[in-house]
């Protein structure tokens, strides 16, 4: 199993599309195992998109990402990081594919309501910046007999 950070942008959260986001993840099988909904101070933003902090957009990033809350989660399932990023689309909605989060959602590249972590350090470093040990809560589905074969990892 793979773990993925997820993050429902503010825009996400003031269109009222957090549940519609949710539910996509939950019917392709993966588990949400952890979730908060957080105001992203200065400091956190920073820190989270710290290899762009120098760039000249930075700033309207930063200001879109703490204008108002969004919701934290850790997605769990096989090959979570490539599938969820898959399930999200390009980062600029008018070039994602209908069908992905971002493709039928989303016509910005800065508001295009969805983070997910881009590779297995990532998602690590990620997931820990977002949320502590004790507030994650893994479990096996029952569903899972249903959504793969015992073969399939």
């Amino acid at each position: 199993m793979e773990r993925t950070l997820v993050l429902l942008k503010p825009d996400s959260v003031q269109r009222r599309l957090v549940g519609r986001i949710l539910a996509r993840l939950e019917d392709k099988g993966f588990s949400i195992i952890a979730m908060k909904m957080m105001r992203v101070s200065r400091e956190l933003a920073r820190r989270h998109y710290a290899e762009h902090v120098a760039k000249d957009w930075y700033p309207e990033l930063e200001a879109f990402v703490t204008g108002a809350p969004l919701v934290a989660a850790i997605v769990e399932g096989p090959q979570a990081i490539r599938v969820v990023r898959e399930m999200v689309g390009a980062t600029n909605g008018l070039n994602a594919a209908p069908g992905s989060i971002r493709g039928d959602f989303s016509s910005s590249r800065q508001m295009n309501l969805v983070h997910a972590s881009d590779g297995p350090a990532a998602a690590h470093r990620e997931i820990g910046t977002f949320f502590q040990t004790d507030e994650i809560h893994s479990y096996e589905a029952t569903i899972r007999p249903w959504l793969r074969a015992p073969t399939e990892d």
